[in-house]
């Protein structure tokens, strides 16, 4: 487990920016105590959203940080990082947030800041990752939890998942196919940092024990 200052579970700080699939996910492996920390805070770009409706109920603090009321980017981040900073956390994951961080919030949570991403990275990075690899008719597709760096998307990697893009996907089947994956591997991914059993050295992330135990390779079948 990492050391707080508090002598507590780790506190995590999530950043949301829409419905909060991940972030219920979140909630519900901490209630289950598959967690390792605790979701303190929700931070969101967006007001009115289902994730600060999904953090409220659950009794985390929420803060709504309007990324449309700020005329420069650095200054959004700086409010976004004080809002951060404010929920004192020992870990910040992005869950579904999507606005682009610049280097000085970003190396302000250095190592301590994870992000979901709906592809198998280095493939794939930013938007519409869905669409382009059935454009490019991949057979394999995924998602991945990696550190956040200044590079977007190219942070190194901490667990993936893959499922079988199949005969007859579109944009909506392959995303919940995926969205699934996501669920399970997020959570595991923020235990395995609360437990202290992520080492990043260089550009790869070594694993103490397994992200997902009982997790498998999919790969489409003949027919499928």
């Amino acid at each position: 487990m990492i050391r707080t200052s508090r002598g507590s579970a780790p506190r995590i700080t999530v950043l949301a920016s829409g419905r909060g699939s991940n972030l219920a996910a979140l909630l519900d492996a901490q209630r289950a105590g598959r967690l390792g920390g605790t979701v303190a805070a929700v931070v969101s770009n967006r007001p009115g959203i289902a994730a600060l409706d999904i953090a409220a109920r659950h009794g985390a603090a929420t803060t709504v940080v309007d990324h449309t009321t700020f005329e420069a980017r650095h200054a959004f981040d700086a409010a976004l990082a004080d809002a951060i900073d404010a929920s004192e956390p020992d870990l910040v994951v992005l869950a579904g947030f999507m606005r682009v961080l610049g280097p000085a919030i970003v190396a302000r949570y250095e190592g301590r800041m994870l992000n979901i991403h709906p592809s198998l990275l280095p493939s794939y990075p930013g938007l519409h990752t869905h669409r382009r690899a059935l454009t490019d008719g991949v057979r394999i597709h995924g998602c991945t939890v990696h550190f956040v760096t200044a590079a977007l998307d190219h942070g190194p990697i901490i667990a993936q998942g893959a499922v079988p893009v199949r005969d007859g996907d579109d944009e909506d089947s392959l995303a919940a196919r995926v969205l699934e994956v996501e669920h399970r591997l997020l959570p595991a991914a923020v235990r395995a940092f609360c437990e202290g059993r992520l080492v990043i050295a260089g550009h790869r992330v070594r694993v103490k024990g397994e992200i997902v135990p009982d997790a498998t390779l999919e790969v489409p079948s003949p027919g499928a």
